[in-house]
């Protein structure tokens, strides 16, 4: 007893395919027309014949081949389909070919050399625009120079008349004008089926941060505050929960952004904004803050090196402010706390001590932007500005908009 086998998936249709397909079926309309013009020019013409018998002959085969070959080009969900049609395409120059030198059997030299040969210049046309569509413009220019030089030799005119014929001119100005449509439709289908492929990926990333947001980052914020409440050792736990809580957020904005398709230039706000927890405050313009991807991530991973040193320094219970200003001419983001302050000189015994966080995390990368990272204190009582809580101010000059 012979084990059933269960039938596989369904084969997918070739994206080329399926990107010229409406070409493939249009132009099978053409190949419907140009074989009712090749019928009327045989009724025109058979008198003129010397064998009429065979030239009715070489027309029917001609009639089925054109309904063989429309169908077969005009269907692309068939499987393996590229290599059908790549068949059919040389299969119509084969026929072409054959039905203009079997002109010469048919018909006397005084005929053929001065009239169109069998299959008439229009229906031969019909293997030039199959191969642009399938080859291209090269494809299509190449067809119409093979089908011409056959014409030519068929009707022995390689003398100065072959210049007065309109028959390779038109057949190259047919393969090239069909191979340029062709290849902008492919380009057409990249692009979509690429904007298909990143909506999907951004919706699903919409909902993964959905999912993260409402349960590890959730749980991170638990933590931080029971530990928080807590004290002693917990208090590290908590300290961090809250640095991973940062990290995370800007991780999730990070991923939603590197896949943005918009242009060279994305949207500042939306990058600082997710980094707002309980107790970080972002406020931002309504209009958009358009800057380069490499430049938006790097001033907001910034951000997130000064408010992961809030979580780390300013104690338990520390409220950080985010503002983003837009001048036209820079960025000013700032970033300030009310948490103890920092104490005068004490950045730079940190990086004396090799502790180079706040020099390279915060103050590097605004340089790596051609801006300016101060660190300000509150105005007004103990001029050290110690217990007054502390203030970055980020300034990034933004390149001329034309």
């Amino acid at each position: 007893m012979t084990p059933r086998t269960e039938p596989g998936p369904p084969a997918e249709p070739d994206p080329d395919a399926a990107a010229t397909a409406p070409l493939w079926r249009a132009v099978q309309a053409f190949r419907l027309v140009t074989l009712l013009y090749a019928v009327g020019q045989q009724v025109a013409s058979v008198p003129h014949y010397t064998d009429q018998r065979l030239s009715w002959v070489l027309i029917a085969l001609m009639a089925v081949w054109s309904g063989v070959s429309a169908v077969l080009l005009s269907q692309w969900r068939i499987q393996h389909s590229p290599r059908i049609r790549t068949a059919v395409v040389l299969g119509d120059h084969v026929v072409v070919i054959a039905l203009i030198f079997a002109t010469r059997l048919i018909a006397n030299y005084d005929w053929y050399h001065g009239h169109q040969t069998l299959p008439t210049t229009l229906w031969a046309a019909n293997a030039v625009v199959s191969a642009a569509i399938l080859w291209g413009p090269l494809g299509g220019v190449c067809s119409g120079l093979l089908i011409a030089a056959a014409v030519v030799t068929a009707r022995e005119q390689w003398d100065l008349d072959v210049w007065r014929d309109a028959t390779a001119p038109v057949l190259i100005s047919v393969g090239l004008a069909l191979g340029l449509a062709a290849n902008t439709a492919r380009r057409a289908q990249q692009q979509l089926q690429r904007a298909v492929r990143l909506t999907a990926a951004a919706r699903e990333r919409e909902r993964l941060a959905r999912e993260v947001h409402d349960g590890v980052l959730q749980v991170l914020s638990y933590i931080k505050r029971r530990g928080t409440e807590i004290g002693g050792p917990t208090a590290e736990l908590a300290q961090q929960a809250g640095e991973q809580e940062v990290a995370l957020r800007v991780l999730i904005s990070e991923q939603g952004e590197r896949a943005d398709v918009g242009g060279p230039e994305q949207d500042l706000r939306p990058l600082l904004t997710a980094q707002a927890t309980p107790v970080v405050f972002i406020a931002t313009p309504g209009d958009p803050v358009p800057l380069g991807h490499w430049e938006a991530r790097e001033l907001s991973a910034a951000v997130a090196a000064a408010l992961a040193n809030v979580v780390q320094h300013a104690g338990p219970g520390a409220k950080a402010y985010v503002l983003l200003e837009d001048t036209g001419d820079e960025l000013i983001v700032s970033v300030r706390d009310d948490g103890p302050g920092i104490a005068p000189g004490r950045l730079a015994e940190a990086e004396g001590q090799g502790r180079m966080g706040v020099s390279r995390s915060i103050v590097g990368r605004i340089a790596a932007l051609g801006g300016t990272a101060q660190l300000l204190f509150e105005a007004h009582g103990d001029s050290t500005g110690e217990g007054l809580g502390a203030e970055w101010e980020f300034r990034v000059p933004r390149p001329p908009r034309h």
